[in-house]
């Protein structure tokens, strides 16, 4: 799995699984899902490091082929 993702890629995903925008600070949104209380900052980068996906992937409990599906 050596795609890359870019932060709206991450983003437009995470809205499909029911996360909402609660507010933008600079380059980062944060978004919020109500029914499994979870909150996310997403980076609006060109390209987000390996680390950053994963941690956010693993936040909200999918994978990167879910992730692939989503966009």
């Amino acid at each position: 799995m050596n795609k890359t993702f870019s932060g709206r890629q991450l983003l437009k995903g995470l809205r499909r699984i029911g996360f909402v925008v609660d507010h933008q600070r600079g380059n980062h949104i944060f978004l919020h899902n109500l029914d499994k209380n979870i909150s996310v900052v997403v980076p609006l980068h060109k390209e987000l490091k390996k680390g950053t996906l994963n941690n956010i992937l693993k936040k909200v409990d999918i994978t990167i082929d879910d992730l692939k599906d989503l966009i």
